[in-house]
């Protein structure tokens, strides 16, 4: 599987003030400001950061910062539900069809929706954030003082997590009313607020912030919501969450249970699919990466193999087999590698990590992550040569997919319902395949003027 050249997104290197900046634009919207709430999740909050980025923000913003990248420009189209190509293809040549008017983002602001944690918050997980919330402050109140405190907060004290993991100094905790006060006063000076919202616990906040304050702000959720699409002036979702509507999906789902499973219904025309996830990954910040990597990985003998093992998920479930089937496959491909760099997720688990450190851990070849500061990923998106990939993380698939590199993928046949749909169509593209451990991966290496 040789790489791919993709091309490199308009105006990345320049810095000249856009039309719109000394007047121009025709008399469009200007978009100035935009409020990103995640979850706490670094894959919801990396979507949001993604699509920032995406329409001109740079990555290394904190508050409310006047100094973008570059800008992209928006024009209305009447053609329903576009279809944004994976990743760094989107966000080079990126256009979304709904907004109505050019826009231009000059800034933004990262708030977190957090729910209580420890205790019995542990099991309320189920329940609708503000609900689950009122249920925490009641408990806490009732059981202050008591022996049963540790039983409702845990032994960890509840606290907003910090912005460490989307290297943001500031991030608050998400708060309408505020969102909407502020939207308001400064909608005649500063224009509409950009809302950019991803993950199920957002969506009472952005649907409430849009209701609110409809007049002064444009609302973008990431993830489908699942119902009531119009309480949202966007959606981007990933084509593969219409799974249910196809004719494969239709015949997964038995005949009874079919009214409960959605999206019951085709994307609308504020609808935008995706193949992947969004992500930060564009070739600017492949770029930076390079840059700021280059001492460690440049020296490397090539080709560079970078593996992300993943963790098991509902819809892809795996375990020490998998990781006995990734050992055995890697050692068979050593030979036509110059290195091989491994990283660990979160969610993978420790008798899967286990199996991989046992067999490489003294390996002369081979690089394992302990998993502490600095977080090597995207200095292996940039200096990676190709990529093996566990099939239940469409994030990092995205991620790799997007640099135009060879990316191998193991364990897709764990993988059911819109997962599979997800592989079927990243190998209908020719942008994955199966690891198979018969790869010849010396073939994957970049003439030296392709390097980022």
């Amino acid at each position: 599987m040789r790489p791919i050249r993709l091309p490199e997104p308009p105006a990345v290197d320049g810095m000249e003030t856009p039309e719109i900046f000394s007047g121009g634009g025709g008399g469009a919207t200007v978009v100035r400001r935009a409020v990103l709430i995640g979850n706490g999740s670094p894959g919801a909050e990396n979507q949001c950061l993604g699509l920032a980025r995406a329409l001109g923000l740079a990555d290394n913003l904190t508050l409310y910062v006047s100094s973008p990248l570059r800008a992209f420009s928006f024009t209305p189209q009447s053609s329903p539900a576009p279809t944004i190509p994976i990743a760094r293809a989107a966000f080079g040549h990126f256009k979304i069809y709904h907004l109505f008017g050019l826009i231009l983002l000059l800034g933004f602001a990262l708030q977190r929706v957090t729910r209580p944690s420890g205790g019995i918050n542990e099991w309320l997980h189920f329940l609708p954030i503000s609900l689950h919330k009122f249920i925490d402050q009641v408990l806490r109140q009732f059981f202050r003082n008591t022996r049963f405190a540790i039983v409702v907060q845990g032994r960890r004290p509840y606290r907003v997590p910090n912005a460490g993991s989307v290297g943001l100094s500031t991030v608050l905790e998400a708060d309408v009313k505020k969102i909407v006060t502020v939207a308001r006063d400064t909608y005649e000076k500063e224009g509409p607020t950009l809302v950019v919202a991803c993950g199920w616990d957002t969506i009472s906040y952005s649907s409430s912030i849009r209701k609110l304050a409809s007049d002064n702000v444009f609302v973008i959720q990431i993830q489908h919501p699942r119902s009531c699409l119009d309480r949202f002036d966007l959606v981007v979702t990933p084509r593969h969450d219409y799974y249910a509507l196809t004719a494969s999906g239709q015949q997964e789902v038995p005949r009874l249970f079919r009214r409960w499973i959605t999206p019951q219904e085709p994307p609308r025309s504020n609808v935008v699919l995706t193949v992947g996830a969004l992500h930060q990954a564009d070739s600017a910040a492949l770029r930076l990466a390079a840059i700021a990597w280059h001492d460690e990985l440049a020296p490397l003998p090539k080709p560079l193999l970078v593996v992300n093992i993943g963790g098991p998920t509902r819809n892809c479930k795996y375990g020490v087999d998998l990781a006995k089937q990734l050992v055995t496959s890697l050692y068979n491909v050593l030979d036509s590698c110059g290195s091989v760099r491994i990283s660990f997720s979160r969610r993978t688990p420790w008798k899967v990590a286990n199996i991989v450190l046992k067999e490489f851990a003294g390996h002369p070849k081979v690089y394992i992550w302990n998993g502490e500061e600095p977080n090597p990923h995207m200095g292996h998106l940039a200096w990676a040569d190709a990529f093996v990939i566990t099939a239940d993380s469409i994030s990092m698939l995205s991620e790799a997919c997007s640099t135009g590199k060879p990316v191998y993928v193991i364990g897709t046949e764990h993988c059911k319902w819109k997962f599979s749909a997800f592989h079927k169509t990243l190998r209908e593209r020719g942008v994955v395949r199966p690891f198979t451990g018969l790869e010849d991966v010396s073939l994957s290496i970049l003439p030296h003027d392709h390097l980022p």
